[in-house]
């Protein structure tokens, strides 16, 4: 699935869409009556181990043409903002107040288990005075020291556990948010975003958010929505932005609000908290509408946004998708780059937009449209990574593809080894024959250092039900062969796809242990059905009886299914459970946290000439 926005997912010119000269007034002969300024937000929960591409991919292009960007991560400065002595002392108080005295009001809603009330109480105001160095420490080199890292992540997640708890169900970490009830309902959005027992954004964005937006009177708040996690503390400073009454239009977009494109409109509740949504990609959407809103024109002619015109909510026409090589470089000035939880900065970037292959059943990659997929060439793409490093002296590159082509793949590394390579780099890369052992000895002389893999199944017969066109043998090999050339090796797999049984999975599970001295870490998982997947546009071609719609879960992108034979879902998580029972315990478990922490542990590793640590094997054993 994208990792990044704005995506460019479309179908062809032909199918409702126009293209650019057909759009009524063209950006480049505009006349504006003053420059449009807008303000871009990315809201928590992501990983923050590195900044998304979403805000500097939009901000880039809105600067070049003109226009006044602010771009801020919510993300990384809630984190940065609780993170802290007196938050955490904060959150302490207000637990007492809420659950931990006799004498407390009753609350609404469930509490917490006594014994972790009493935890947080008695940890609490120790957890305050060590979280900020703790801080410190997995921002620096130190991080990669085993038992100091341990202890710091230990101290940030125990910290980050003590601040949610006052808000109970809900909970904060750093991996996700998790509200206390369905984000997928706009009825339970409505009522979410206002309340402040519960939501603990509220407080914070009136803090760091609210007394900016008034300051700086954008035309446009622009709040972009990635995933589902995202979607309640984006709504919060939407509301906020509306409830205070400033005049700025409040747009969202994101590849989660695309993939709403056709429920936001049967929604007409949520344009309460915003003014309008864009789908697919941003860039020429956004800059109109800045324009638009700036010199108080009509919205009309807009592609590729759905907004509210009085009591209506229209829907426009969409645009071809934007090719990657018509976009400037990515723009991360003004983001707190010195402000991530991560030992070394690491900057992402895209080689394409789109999916090459687009045909994995699983995937929702082109949201239900025909996939479109550009690219840069290897020399451009190079030319941007130094350019990265040039300006914020990034040594470590993330590439955010769906999968690297094999092509840039080895014309990259020729560049980056002959340039020295000043930069390091890894992405995901399909398992394709022409991945040879020579290409990935290439690979590593020109910065490759962690490569992710969509291994997704083991079992011959699922992957060719997967639509994933990978085979076997290839696997095998290439996992072999990136190993033997010092590449970090990551697989995705997953139980539960429609039709697998219980001999599928093990497979599956038979296949990882025979690899295992070649694989360093995974990341492991239970089948979803997602909106405009294969498998979720035609259930009956993949063994699927019956798609389960939940009603009141009106923004739903998951659903629950039934199949016509093997496992069910039930069965697949327990499946996948008992597998993540037999795992062996890491000795440093933080540095398999994130894809980022994976990235730059293994860099560390590489440059200490150490060998890769094999990730099913107990840390205390020598693999053969």
């Amino acid at each position: 699935m994208n990792n990044c926005l704005p995506t460019t997912n479309g179908s062809a010119k032909g199918n409702g869409l126009i293209s650019l000269e057909e759009i009524a007034t063209p950006r480049h002969t505009q006349k504006r009556a003053r420059s449009a300024k807008v303000m871009l937000l990315f809201p928590p929960n992501w990983t923050p181990t590195m900044p998304h591409l979403a805000l500097p991919t939009l901000t880039a292009y809105l600067r070049q043409e003109g226009v006044d960007v602010i771009q801020r991560d919510l993300n990384v400065e809630v984190f940065d903002t609780l993170l802290r002595r007196d938050a955490v002392l904060a959150a302490v108080d207000l637990l007492y107040q809420r659950f931990g005295s006799q004498q407390s009001r009753p609350q609404r809603g469930p509490s917490p288990p006594p014994d972790q009330i009493q935890w947080a109480l008695r940890n609490g105001p120790m957890l305050a005075e060590e979280v900020e160095q703790a801080v410190a420490v997995m921002r620096s080199e130190a991080f990669f020291d085993g038992s100091i890292g341990l202890s710091a992540f230990q101290t940030v997640v125990n910290a980050l556990e003590v601040i949610s708890l006052p808000f109970f169900p809900s909970y904060l970490n750093l991996q996700t948010y998790v509200a206390n009830g369905p984000v997928d309902s706009s009825r339970f959005l409505l009522h979410a975003v206002q309340d402040e027992q519960h939501n603990m954004f509220i407080e914070v964005f009136r803090r760091i958010l609210l007394p900016d937006v008034i300051r700086e009177q954008p035309d446009v708040v622009g709040i972009s929505i990635p995933s589902m996690a995202q979607m309640l503390p984006g709504m919060t400073a939407a509301y906020l932005i509306k409830a205070a009454g400033l005049k700025c239009h409040v747009s969202i977009g994101g590849p989660h609000i695309s993939m709403l494109r056709e429920e936001l409109p049967k929604a007409p509740q949520m344009f309460r908290l915003i003014d309008s949504a864009v789908v697919f990609d941003g860039e020429v959407p956004l800059l109109q509408l800045a324009e638009a809103v700036a010199d108080r024109r009509t919205l009309a002619h807009i592609p590729n946004l759905v907004y509210r015109d009085g009591d209506a909510i229209r829907v426009n026409a969409r645009k071809e998708p934007e090719k990657i090589t018509n976009l400037p470089l990515p723009d991360f000035s003004g983001l707190p780059l010195d402000r991530y939880l991560a030992p070394r900065l690491a900057l992402p970037l895209l080689t394409a937009r789109g999916c090459y292959f687009g045909k994995c059943a699983f995937c929702n990659v082109g949201y239900g449209e025909a996939e479109s997929f550009s690219q840069l060439r290897a020399q451009n793409l190079a030319e941007q990574m130094l350019a990265l490093h040039e300006k914020y002296g990034v040594k470590h590159i993330f590439f955010s593809d769906e999968a690297v082509t094999p092509r840039n793949l080895r014309d990259l590394s020729k560049i980056l080894e002959a340039t020295g390579t000043p930069v390091t780099w890894g992405g995901c890369v399909r398992f394709e024959r022409v991945i040879s052992g020579d290409l990935l000895n290439a690979m590593y002389r020109g910065g490759c250092r962690m490569i992710l893999f969509g291994l997704e199944s083991a079992s011959a017969a699922i992957i060719e039900q997967m639509i994933k066109g990978t085979q076997l043998d290839d696997m095998s090999r290439i996992l072999r062969q990136s190993s033997e050339a010092g590449i970090w090796n990551h697989t995705f797999f997953f139980f539960g796809f429609p039709g697998e049984t219980i001999n599928h999975a093990q497979e599956t599970v038979n296949f990882l242990y025979a690899h295992k001295p070649y694989i360093n870490s995974a990341a492991m998982g239970t089948f979803l059905m997602e909106r405009y997947s294969p498998a979720h546009r035609y259930p009956e071609t993949f063994g699927v009886k019956r798609i389960v719609e939940d009603p009141d879960k009106d923004l739903a992108i998951y659903f629950d299914y039934e199949v016509e034979a093997g496992m069910d879902e039930r069965m697949a998580d327990l499946v996948h459970d008992r597998f993540l029972e037999t795992l062996p315990k890491k000795l440093y478990p933080q540095y398999y946290v994130s894809d980022v922490y994976r990235f730059l542990y293994a860099n560390y590793l590489s440059e200490k000439q150490t060998a890769l640590p094999p990730w099913l094997v107990p840390q205390n054993v020598v693999a053969r």
